[in-house]
Parts: C-alpha cells; structure tokens; sequence
C-alpha cells in the first residue's frame, strides 16, 4: 500500500513520520501528473505547492482551520490529501469535482477562488469573524506572486496590516503567474533574499533573550535600527506585516518551522516561500506556461493534443493585420498574452503592447487615458475578468465616450473552468454601460470584419466571441440584424455561436412540417431590433436561444420592444443560462442540459407551435 492510498485528511499527513514525506510529495507529484494527463487541467503551478501543501496540513486542521488558496488552480494536491483523491478521475468533468476549491464539495474547501488577488482580503474578513464571535480556529491565506499585480491583494494587505489579527499569509513565488510576472512588485520580489538561518536565528534568540526582558528589548531595538539602515526596503514590513523568509518551498524541514513559527506569533505576518512551478517534471518545469492549463496530455513526453484553430488565435493574427495599417493601435493584456492570442502581436510590436498583470481595472483605465490621447487602445481580456472592470467601463471609459476597443474572449460558456469562468453576464453589465456597442462575430470571417468595423466605431465597443472555434455557418455579415432563414410560424432571435444551434434546429423543425424563421443578430447593442419585430409581426412567436444569464438578456429586450411598439405575441420562449451559475462540464454537455443547444430549440419550437400561451 503506498502513502499516498492512507492519506485523506489533515490528521493523516501530521501522523506521518517526517521521513516518509519526501515520498508522500513523490507519489503526490506522480499521481498529478497522470492524473491531469487524462482529464487536463492546471498542471505546472499545482506541481510547485506539492511540499507548502503537505507543510501547511502538518501545522493546520483544514476541516476546523481556515486555509484560502489564491488562485485555486495550486489546490490540487489540497484536494488529493483532503479525501478526494478516488474522484481525481472526475476533474472538471460534468458532475465531477471542480478544479477549484469549492466549499460545497468538501469542508476543507473554506472559499471559492477562481478569480486573483481575493485571498488576503477573504482571510482578514473570517480572522475578524473568529474575533467576534469568540472562536478557536487559525486563518492562513496562500497568494501567489502573480496575485500582487492585482490592486485588490494590496487593499488586503494594509488592512490586514493594521489590523493586529492573527493571520499568515503565505506568498508563493515562483516569479510566474499564467506567463512571467510583470512590474515593479516582481522586481522587488527578485531582490528579497535572506539568508537561510536568519528565521531560526530569530527564533531562537528571541526564546533566549525574552527571559531577561531588557535585554530583549535593547537588542531588538538595536536590530531595527541595523536593518533599515543596511537592508533593502522590504515593503511588507513597511506596511506593517511581520515578515518572515524567504524560505525553501521544496524543503519540507525548512516549510514547516516557519509556517509553525508564523502561527505562533499571533499577528498578521506574511511568509515568503520560494517555489518552482512545474516542480518534479522536466516538460512542466522547462515551459511552465504551457503547463499552467493544459489540456489532456502524453505523461511521459508532454505532448498535448492539438486543440484546433479558435476565435483568439484568429483575433492576434487579425489584429496584426489592422495593426500594421493604423500605428495609432495598441494592444492590452491583463497577464493573459497567451490565453488571448495576443502574443504575436507582442512579437510583433512589442513597443505598441502592453501587459499590465492581473489588474483588469487599472487595464480599461489606462486604455482610457490612451484613447483620450489619440491612440487605438485594443484590451483583450477573458468576459469574467472583465467583470473585475465594470466600474472604470463606466466612470473612465463611457462617460467621455473614449473609444476603446474591447475584445471580450472566453464569452458564453466556457466548459471545465467552471463557474468562476463563465462568460455569462457580459451581455448583461455591458449593456447598461452607456453608450457602449457589442458585436457578437458567429464565425471567423465575422470577427475579422466586425473587429475592422470596431476600430472605427466612437465611443467604447466591445466584440464577443467564445473559446474554441466556429461551426457551421461560416459567412460573414457585419449587419446589426440578419434573416438567415424565412419562415411563417415562429421567429428564432439568436447572435454568436448559437446560430449554428439555431439552423440546425431549423433544419429538423422543417422535417415536422415547422417554418422557422431565423434572424441573426450582428450587433447587440445598440439596436432597434426592427428586423426582428418585422419577423414577429409575421410569425407572432418568438424563440430566443441565448448562451447568457437571464439578466438582461437580449430576449427581455425584443419582448420589451415588442410591449413599447404594442406588437402582442401569442407565444413567446426565452431558453437562456438562468442566474447564470453554472458548474463545468463540456459546452456541449452544458448547452444540453440546461436546454439551450438544438434539441431544446426544437422541443420548444415545436410546443410554441401549439401554444396560446405566452412563456418566459
């Protein structure tokens, strides 16, 4: 029986012998690495947490203490040791676990984290609630480097600095977030080194001195004044964090003093561990950020499998296209250049691109004040991280009109990532910025006209597209409202990708005698939608398939145009995503079952045909 097969909970790990955890870490490593093989997954940063994993459940009691990751794309090995290790198989799988903590999967899980920079403020906020309410647990948050280019991490950090709670925050660097760090914070991490034995020295000195209390107290002030006078600036002190480290993140001897020495000293302390991402594994440690989100892969070579041409391969190639034609456009990254396809556009002018890190605030306003100079600010960004934006869309962006250019990637649904992933509220939040247009391209040909067409559009436009590729209509028009399809007995509204759902499900209501007609939306906002109320005057029944939450979905706002006009329906269906919570699964497995795909437009279609009703 191998470690690894007794290990389900913190109280296993602490009842191991300190010589059998190099091997716990081994089988550990092994087991992720054929795991993710198979279902895909976050594979390198995962490898690098494997030691600060199994250190931290030595010190801690998951199932009372509060233990919050940051990203929980490095919870893997959390999640192995925590009891579910037997459904690894299932990872981001429809009905499967998630890949990210989750506290209704597991109690060991204390808070969802798939977005950065959360941690550190989460923490502080149960640290104060164990206060209050006069409980007995420790807090400890776990931030990666990457998550310090995220302003929210530092709005935590001189809180939780003035706040004298007791609380470790544990910084892993390993000097990458998705790709290599950006900016200042990153430099400065470089250049924060101590030597090894200082902690341990520390320790010991203060147990020895503080018998005689004097002279602990002269010999620690005498200290402080040494080091601010001949050590670098250390910023988490200057905060007012105690800072502890760096400490070796693959020791585990080293790990597990400090994280016990940073519980006991009762205070907000931030302890600096360095790592390697991709630890243990040659292909994952050489190229880390391939390795971060992989798909299923060879485990012995590395391979991946060609996951085909998508939307944000051809929006970097498109976007060097125009770019070469317009020197006044630059492109924005919120530390996602590979995710978006807009690395070759870094290779390309790398004088005109600009990543800023995990910091989709600071992104869109930055933008602003480039459009407010004249230039072409392109910002493509994932639809949930934009999310993280929607202040400075209005307050920087919408109310001076500036034209920014808004590629919204990852829009609709997104499959195995989850519901921290989704890209199902962007139709929502940017139809309530003012003066803000949406595009929505079906197919390639669309993206690359619609995004020439954003480019001389005023105002701030955004163009949304989904992960992976395009189906089967593969025509371009750019015009905000289409008919695809004529037909008498119902109206099919749909834009992006949905309408490949939308004349497949045509082509199988005209076989039950059904005419559908189909009128493809280009442009979402703004539009009068007098195209489809010409359709609705006809057919009288509207079916609208839309791959976003129900608020402020596109299908509320024909029947509100309909209402305004007094065009009266006998029939009406919005099939959309609900509140848009949506755990991970495939696309089309989603679409499936939360009946949006075509077998739920021709089982609508078909009762609508029949229906006096009206349904939404």
């Amino acid at each position: 029986m191998s470690i690894l097969e007794k290990i389900n909970s913190s109280a296993d790990i602490k009842a191991l012998s300190r010589a059998e955890l190099p091997a716990l870490c081994e089988e550990l490593r092994r087991f992720e690495i054929e795991s993710v093989a198979r279902t895909g997954g976050h594979l390198a940063s995962n490898l690098g947490t494997v030691e600060l994993t199994v250190a931290l459940h030595r010190v801690y009691d998951t199932r009372k203490d509060r233990l919050i990751f940051d990203v929980g794309h490095q919870s893997y090995t959390h999640k192995i040791i925590t009891g579910r290790r037997d459904q690894f198989g299932t990872l981001r799988q429809r009905g499967g676990i998630s890949g990210f903590p989750k506290p209704n999967e597991a109690p060991d899980d204390a808070f969802i984290a798939g977005h950065a920079s959360t941690s550190v403020s989460a923490a502080l906020g149960m640290a104060r609630a164990r206060t209050l309410q006069g409980a007995d647990y420790d807090v400890v948050a776990v931030i990666g480097d990457g998550a310090l280019t995220g302003g929210l991490s530092y709005e935590g950090l001189c809180n939780a600095a003035a706040s004298g709670e007791p609380l470790v925050i544990i910084l892993n660097d390993n000097n990458m977030s998705i790709s290599e760090n950006v900016g200042g914070m990153a430099r400065l991490l470089q250049a924060q080194r101590l030597k090894p034995g200082y902690t341990s020295f520390k320790k010991w000195f203060r147990n020895v001195s503080s018998r005689t209390r004097w002279i602990y107290d002269f010999t620690h002030r005498v200290k402080e004044w040494l080091k601010s006078r001949i050590l670098p600036s250390n910023v988490f002190s200057d905060l007012g964090l105690h800072y502890l480290g760096p400490v070796d993140g693959h020791n585990l001897v080293q790990l597990e003093n400090a994280i016990r020495l940073a519980r006991d000293l009762r205070k907000p302390v931030l302890l600096h561990v360095l790592t390697v991402k991709g630890k243990g594994c040659p292909y994952a440690e050489a190229h880390p950020d391939k390795y971060h989100g992989v798909g299923p892969f060879d485990p012995v070579t590395g391979e991946v499998a060609s996951a085909g041409v998508g939307f944000s391969d051809k929006l970097g190639e498109y976007l060097c296209e125009f770019a070469e034609q317009d020197r006044r456009i630059v492109a924005i990254t919120a530390a996602m250049a590979g995710g978006t396809g807009t690395e070759c556009f870094a290779a390309k002018y790398p004088e005109r691109f600009f990543d800023v890190g995990i910091a989709e605030g600071h992104a869109v306003t930055m933008a602003a004040g480039m459009a407010k100079q004249g230039l072409v600010p392109v910002f493509a960004v994932y639809s949930s991280f934009l999310q993280r934006g929607f202040d400075m869309l209005i307050h920087d962006a919408a109310l001076m009109g500036l034209h920014i250019v808004f590629c919204v990637d990852r829009a609709g649904l997104v499959g195995s990532d989850g519901e921290t992933h989704q890209g199902l509220f962007d139709i929502g939040y940017l139809g309530a910025v003012p003066g803000m247009a949406v595009l929505c391209p079906a197919s390639f040909a669309e993206l690359r006209e619609m995004l020439r067409f954003a480019l001389t559009l005023p105002g701030p436009v955004a163009v949304r597209y989904p992960r992976g590729g395009e189906g089967r209509y593969k025509d371009c028009d750019v015009h905000p409202e289409t008919v695809l399809r004529e037909g008498k007995d119902l109206t099919i509204v749909c834009y992006g990708t949905m309408v490949n759902e939308a004349l497949d499900a045509a082509d199988r209501l005209a076989l039950q005698g059904i005419s559908a007609e189909i009128v493809k939306l280009g442009m979402v906002f703004p539009n009068s939608y007098e195209q489809c109320l010409a359709s609705l005057k006809k057919t009288k029944k509207l079916l609208a398939p839309e791959e976003v939450c129900a608020a402020g979905c596109i299908g509320r706002r024909i029947l509100d145009a309909c209402a305004e006009k007094q065009l009266r329906l006998s029939a009406a269906r919005l099939l959309n995503l609900g509140d848009g919570i949506i755990p991970h699964g495939t696309v089309e497995e989603l679409r499936r079952d939360y009946g949006i795909d075509a077998d739920a437009i021709v089982r609508s279609a078909s009762e609508l045909n029949g229906s006096d009703l009206v349904e939404t």
